[in-house]
């Protein structure tokens, strides 16, 4: 049985706010968050971050704390969407690239806290 309207509205409610507050960290750790959802390839990215000449391509997964799913919940077929939108991505960039890579960010909230864990190149 599907979600319903209202479940449907805050679970997307709750995912943008998942994405706001990775964009955050990144910023935090010292990254430009140069795209939020942003969409090439026929893909969409939830970030796209830069550090210097370092790029990610960041897939945010909101997880619920009991869940034991980690980084496999990023399947083969989503990893080659986000590569082909990341590739579409650099194909107009104009900075410096010596590292680009997808990475995945998991993300908890428990209590109105978050927890997110990062994994860089996560293919």
């Amino acid at each position: 049985m599907g979600l319903s309207p209202d479940d449907r509205r805050k679970a997307v409610a709750l995912g943008e706010e998942a994405e706001r507050v990775v964009a955050r960290r990144y910023e935090r750790d010292g990254w430009t968050v140069l795209a939020h959802r942003w969409m090439g390839g026929g893909a969409e990215v939830d970030l796209i971050v830069r550090d210097v000449d370092r790029l990610r391509f960041v897939e945010v997964k909101l997880r619920k704390p009991e869940d034991p799913v980690g980084f496999e919940a990023v399947d083969a077929r989503k990893v080659a969407r986000l590569r082909r939108a990341g590739d579409a991505f650099l194909v107009d960039y104009q900075g410096a690239v010596r590292e680009a890579c997808i990475a995945v960010a998991l993300v908890a909230c428990v209590d109105g806290r978050w927890s997110i864990d990062l994994l860089d190149d996560a293919v």
